[in-house]
């Protein structure tokens, strides 16, 4: 390849290496999913839907106008025509007939605008709803992230532990080859860098794994082409129980919705009620008939009063019914309401122990970076042994692992605080 062309392949190359080194962080990736996860288009098509039931029961309330047009071939006598009880002669003609209705509701004690009420209710509990969803979303996002980081630094975590391993079994076998350490010296440690070159290709695999699920999450139909900001290493989050339980009563979406619903259902328990009364309507009807043109008017013009004076009981089982409905919804929500506290109370408690978790995590880290610093220099002098050297790196590699998992488990916990409360309390 000629050095023109080797030049136009890196250049080309140039856009593909930027994508590949972009780096998104948190919020970033949870605008992704709110733009492009399904089950949120789901539900604002639901939402929609709603919010066209409260036109569909406003139409009620709004003027009502048919047209009818009707061609048509009769056989009939001429006495049958115009009622009378002659016998003429029977023939076939020609019929036509074209109108219009018009009628409106004039007072119907207020029923129609009970359901309208009750309509618009609803379409905020759809709403709640999708609020819910919307949150749910969120949380995925960021239990995907924060697993993914997870698995990068322990990925890291195996790579370094496979390059000390290489270490220890060039130190053991440098103290072979001069006569001071035995053949079990290499050998041991041979297994100790077979294990955790095991250990490495299960951290890469988690890490492909982490990728692909959190591509998923954000609802991306293609690869994910974007790495992702390491951002555990976040000041700590102070919360009063009184503080978050607030934040939740008035945030959850839950609780709105179920109110909502009560609301719509006070709203039809009213408007069944009304079947009771009476009904004022205006009607008006205006029709052109006849067997040839121009067609004889006629038209009706009046007012219809009607009034269930007996349907076999079905108001009065509709208007029970209702009135369950609003008892089970009511108790739903003293449930719902208890397993808010419930949430919020277990994610504080999770939230103040994975604090502790990281301080505790440190320490043991530092133990553990130190103990395997002692442990190599006492193998390097021929005062320790190759079994001290090994239970060293083992013990360092748990304890990295560990402060991975107490920052992931802050960071989840948080993320289920907010979740609970429906409230975000910070930004990365």
């Amino acid at each position: 390849m000629t050095r023109g062309r080797r030049l136009a392949v890196a250049l080309l190359a140039l856009p593909l290496l930027a994508r590949a080194e972009e780096r998104k962080t948190l919020e970033e990736c949870i605008e992704i999913a709110l733009r492009q996860q399904p089950t949120l288009r789901a539900a604002a098509a639901t939402v929609a839907a709603g919010r066209e039931r409260v036109w569909e029961t406003a139409a009620a309330y709004l003027p009502q106008v048919s047209a009818s047009y009707l061609a048509s071939r009769r056989h009939a006598s001429s006495s049958s025509l115009i009622g009378s009880g002659g016998l003429g002669k029977a023939k076939t003609f020609p019929f036509y007939t074209t109108g219009a209705t018009l009628s409106q509701v004039l007072f119907d004690f207020g029923q129609n605008l009970e359901l309208i009420h009750a309509a618009q209710a609803s379409a905020e509990a759809l709403a709640a709803d999708e609020q819910t969803q919307h949150d749910t979303v969120v949380f995925n996002v960021q239990q995907a992230y924060f697993a993914l980081l997870a698995a990068y630094r322990l990925r890291d975590v195996a790579e370094e532990t496979v390059a000390q391993n290489q270490k220890h079994l060039d130190l053991a076998q440098g103290r072979h080859d001069v006569g001071l350490a035995p053949r079990i010296d290499i050998t041991t440690a041979q297994v100790q860098l077979a294990q955790a070159e095991l250990n490495q290709l299960t951290a890469r695999n988690n890490v492909s794994l982490g990728r692909e699920t959190l591509r998923n999450t954000l609802g991306l139909m293609g690869p994910l082409d974007f790495d992702i900001v390491d951002s555990l290493e976040q000041p700590r989050t102070e919360v009063s129980d009184e503080e978050a339980l607030d934040l939740a009563y008035a945030n959850r979406p839950e609780l709105r919705s179920l109110a909502a619903q009560e609301r719509a259902d006070i709203e039809r328990i009213k408007a069944i009620e009304k079947d009771y009364l009476p009904k004022l309507a205006l009607n008006s009807n205006v029709t052109w008939n006849g067997s040839n043109y121009p067609l004889q008017e006629g038209w009706i013009f009046g007012g219809l009063v009607s009034l269930s004076v007996f349907n076999g009981g079905l108001t009065r089982a509709q208007v029970g019914e209702a009135k369950a409905n609003l008892e089970n919804l009511r108790g739903t929500e003293d449930a719902t309401r208890n397993n808010v506290t419930l949430e919020v109370r277990q994610s504080l408690l999770n939230l103040r122990q994975q604090a502790e978790s990281i301080g505790v995590a440190d320490k043991g880290l530092e133990q553990g970076r130190e103990n395997l610093s002692l442990a190599e220099g006492r193998y390097k002098t021929g005062v320790g042994n190759i079994i001290e050297l090994t239970d060293a790196q083992v013990a360092l590699v748990s304890a990295e692992a560990s402060r991975v998992q107490a920052l992931v488990g802050y960071r989840t916990a948080l993320a289920t605080l907010e979740r609970s409360t429906a409230h975000r309390f910070g930004t990365d």
